[in-house]
């Protein structure tokens, strides 16, 4: 690995260690076995740094989700995937517990970082795409309807995550969201 390789698994350890706020150019530094003047040369900033490391980060949690989830069992009900999806995304919370962390810790500064609020929300684009493709729409086919869909299961997801870091023993269960969900589709009657 090259120094710029080197400083973003560095900033990424720290982040997950220390968090956002509290990481230093100097803790970077030191877990990357590089001097502080690689920050500069290679991103500019520290904060530069974070931001690129912590996207990265998001994209590898959601690279590791997508390949657990290409594993649903093949020619399963609608339910039983939406069962099976959600069974993967509660579990990778207890390993990614400080990924989860540091970007709700991010969520509070949006309104004074403008390139935080735009790297978000490329990713949540993306995510919103990948998402509706998981739980079986094309967003060729109706791409509204798939922006819509990815939404709202990432609405489910960040409500979900941030469930968990509060009280991760009462969280709901695949099986209760499962239920939730046709309990709120009963309850909107016929269309």
């Amino acid at each position: 690995m090259g120094n710029r390789e080197d400083l973003l698994a560095g900033a990424k350890r720290c982040l997950m260690e220390k968090g956002y706020a509290a990481t230093t150019a100097r803790d970077i530094a030191a877990a990357a076995g590089t001097s502080l003047a690689s920050i500069g040369y290679h991103f500019r900033s520290t904060k530069a740094l974070l931001d690129a490391a912590l996207v990265e980060a998001m994209a590898e949690w959601g690279h590791e989700i997508e390949q657990a989830l290409a594993s649903a069992p093949p020619g399963a009900t609608p339910a039983a995937r939406f069962e099976a999806i959600w069974s993967r995304i509660i579990e990778s919370y207890d390993r990614t517990r400080p990924l989860w962390a540091v970007q709700f810790e991010l969520l509070a500064q949006m309104e004074r970082r403008p390139e935080v609020r735009e790297a978000f929300a490329a990713a949540n684009r993306q995510g919103r795409l990948g998402l509706a493709e998981l739980f079986g729409l094309d967003p060729a086919a109706d791409e509204k309807k798939a922006m819509a869909v990815g939404a709202f299961h990432q609405a489910l997801l960040a409500g979900m995550a941030s469930q968990w870091l509060v009280d991760p023993g009462r969280t709901l269960t695949p099986s209760d969201l499962a239920g939730a969900l046709r309990a709120v589709a009963e309850s909107l009657g016929p269309e």
